[in-house]
């Protein structure tokens, strides 16, 4: 996630301090990826520190508010007109979780994948209800809210399509007998960071 070109394309619409924006950006996503202020104030600082905002005024009540830059305006055109790419490098839990357990003695693999199932479904059902709730936006910032939660929607029951997957695999994993514990490896490793593998190479 963003945060940093999320709080520029918020700033586009004028200048903001560090609490209005945290707010800007709750009510923007739902409150689906809360941000603490110090986060907040943390990118701004490496924001300016980049030419993307300048400090603006300060009011009655003492609030620094920050302002986009041109450089800034040209960022939040460039992000809103590129895709967002998901690269090899993005760590998944879940997917790290199994790749480990699967390699380890004495896991019930069928059980690991049984529970993270079961919660799934609960996440999925919970946000379904959640979406209907508000099936028919009446706002902008309910169709924020609802173009997040659908989102939410497709990766849970992505993550569920995954699972059933895995256990098949893994079902022909064991009668092929390729289900077995992986002992660890005795050989001194190499020093420095391993090669990357390219996918399709």
């Amino acid at each position: 996630m963003s945060v940093r070109q999320s709080l520029l394309a918020i700033l586009n619409q004028g200048p903001c301090y560090g609490y209005q924006l945290r707010a800007e950006f709750d009510r923007r996503t739902g409150s689906t990826w809360p941000l603490n202020v110090g986060q907040i104030y943390n990118t701004l600082d490496r924001l300016e520190r980049d030419g993307l905002v300048q400090k603006a005024d300060i009011d009655a009540d003492g609030q620094n508010y920050v302002e986009i830059t041109t450089a800034g305006r040209a960022e939040v055109a460039d992000w809103l007109n590129s895709p967002v790419v998901r690269t090899m490098a993005t760590r998944d839990e879940l997917a790290i979780k199994l790749a480990i357990a699967v390699t380890l003695p004495g896991v019930d693999i069928a059980q690991v994948i049984q529970v993270q199932r079961t919660a799934t479904r609960r996440t999925l059902q919970e946000l379904t209800r959640t979406k209907n709730a508000t099936a028919d936006p009446e706002s902008s910032e309910q169709l924020a809210w609802l173009l997040v939660i659908d989102s939410l929607i497709f990766a849970a029951e992505a993550e569920a399509r995954w699972l059933d997957h895995s256990e098949n695999q893994l079902a022909r994993a064991r009668t092929a007998g390729l289900a077995a514990p992986l002992p660890l490896n005795t050989d001194v490793p190499k020093r420095g960071r391993p090669a990357k593998v390219h996918v399709g190479a």
